[in-house]
């Protein structure tokens, strides 16, 4: 009798046990989310951040359909490089000077909300000039070397033929451009000054892109670039779809997929 008394207590503690355990395996659930939210939130702030490509202008190194990865750490911290630029830095902190011929995203300067993507071509102190569609930086144009022209469809299933250019930058950075036009309107420029602490952008396909090229004010532009409101440097696209992909055709997801742009490098 002794023994049955013991049984029956033994199984009143437990089951009287049960609900604080259900509501600790609860709080523990809840810890663990806002665990991976908090780490999840640190990696986008200082580590990587993603971001897709909605236009033409860095073609061909960037397609339209194009998820890339944008390092923070390789410039430094801003505002620009946090969600929703809380005003808690004033100024940048571990900076880092940007290399010409980068390819980097940042806020627009007139309107911190829209992203932008483009090629450092100035640097502070730099003088800039387009002479026949050929950048020129302080006074030396840059070399070039004209390749087969090609024939290329847009994200608007348009069919065109585009000129084609390697150009070497000063520091040896080479990369391709398109040149659809022999006389764009930005095709001859007069000679920017970079100002200190800004930096001259400019895309890689030259008669589609508004950079800094062209006056925020009067031309929609860019312009130039502050430092401040750069957020990161492209580093890798990690996948790409092209213009069939649909959300909710899920097949196409497999279909329209650049396989051979997964895990691709970007110069």
């Amino acid at each position: 009798m002794p023994e049955n008394t013991n049984s029956e207590e033994i199984i009143e503690i437990q089951t009287s046990a049960m609900p604080p355990k259900e509501e600790e395996s609860f709080w523990e659930i809840l810890k663990t989310i806002l665990i991976a939210l908090a780490i999840a939130l640190v990696l986008r702030i200082f580590v990587f951040q993603p971001f897709n490509i909605p236009s033409e202008s860095m073609r061909p190194g960037l397609l339209v359909g194009d998820y890339l990865f944008v390092s923070k750490w390789d410039y430094g911290y801003s505002r620009a490089s946090i969600p929703f630029e809380p005003p808690i830095i004033k100024n940048r902190i571990l900076s880092q000077p940007l290399r010409r011929g980068d390819v980097v995203v940042f806020k627009h300067p007139s309107d911190s909300k829209t992203d932008y993507i483009k090629r450092v071509i100035g640097l502070p102190g730099d003088r800039i000039q387009v002479v026949g569609g050929q950048v020129v930086i302080n006074g030396t144009p840059v070399p070039r070397v004209a390749l087969s022209p090609s024939m290329i469809t847009d994200n608007f299933g348009n069919t065109m033929s585009t000129n084609r250019w390697q150009e070497t930058l000063p520091n040896g950075k080479t990369y391709m451009v398109y040149d659809f036009f022999e006389a764009a309107p930005k095709d001859n420029t007069d000679i920017y000054v970079v100002p200190v602490g800004n930096y001259f952008m400019m895309g890689d396909n030259r008669d589609n892109s508004t950079d800094s090229r062209f006056n925020p004010r009067t031309e929609n532009g860019v312009g130039y670039v502050p430092e401040a409101n750069i957020v990161g440097k492209a580093r890798i696209v990690l996948l790409s779809w092209d213009e069939r992909a649909r959300i909710h055709k899920p097949w196409t997801w497999f279909t329209a997929l650049r396989y051979d742009r997964l895990a691709h490098a970007i110069n």
